[in-house]
């Protein structure tokens, strides 16, 4: 996680960095306010991964001394046949649209529609005939 924070604060860094040089040049509010805020998030996604890997070991990418064999191994489990990815994308781009239109009606469908989808990949293994048990 420290490579991890390494790059997102250095982009962060660079962001700021930018924003103050843009700001100074074009004297254009809106870019300057975007790379500022930009710099911002970078930082807050570094901050945590910072914070994260002072808590956990550390891990092979991690390591100066670490061989490609010590990454080897499970990395954790992915559905292989599950539809409820795909359907997650269509809620979100449902979502998108009626976000986009402001349409209150779709708002509340699309926001239902992610609900349902999101329990569905969250409860795949617990209920139905993929039920662990």
């Amino acid at each position: 996680m420290k490579v991890e924070a390494l790059i997102f604060n250095a982009i962060g860094v660079f962001c700021l960095v930018m924003a103050a040089v843009y700001g100074i040049w074009s004297r254009e509010p809106i870019g300057t306010t975007a790379l500022v805020l930009s710099g911002g998030l970078t930082f807050l996604v570094g901050g945590f991964f910072w914070f994260v890997s002072r808590r956990i070991d550390a891990r092979p990418e991690d390591r100066k001394d670490a061989d490609i064999a010590d990454g080897a191994g499970e990395l954790g489990f992915f559905s292989p046949g599950s539809y409820w990815p795909f359907g997650i994308a269509l809620s979100a781009g449902l979502m998108g649209l009626a976000l986009a239109f402001f349409y209150t009606w779709l708002i509340l469908l699309a926001g239902a529609a992610i609900l349902i989808t999101v329990g569905g990949l969250l409860f795949e293994y617990y209920v139905g005939q993929n039920a662990q048990g």
